[in-house]
């Protein structure tokens, strides 16, 4: 059996912005369990610093 360490189930980020409000991350799941590496690749901007961020709830609210 294994014990996950850390999950993550439909996870949104939105900013609210002088142009309304931002979708910034829509439905991002993961899992990890004990022992296991999980890297996260992508072009900039496409979300993988707010991810991490929103993790360790470092993002302000608001504006995020």
């Amino acid at each position: 059996m294994t014990d996950n360490l850390l999950t993550v189930k439909n996870l949104t980020v939105r900013f609210n912005t002088a142009h309304g409000t931002q979708e910034a991350l829509r439905g991002v799941s993961f899992s990890m369990t004990c022992g296991e590496a999980l890297g996260i690749v992508g072009e900039s901007g496409s979300g993988k610093s707010v991810t991490a961020l929103s993790i360790m709830r470092l993002i302000s609210d608001p504006p995020g």
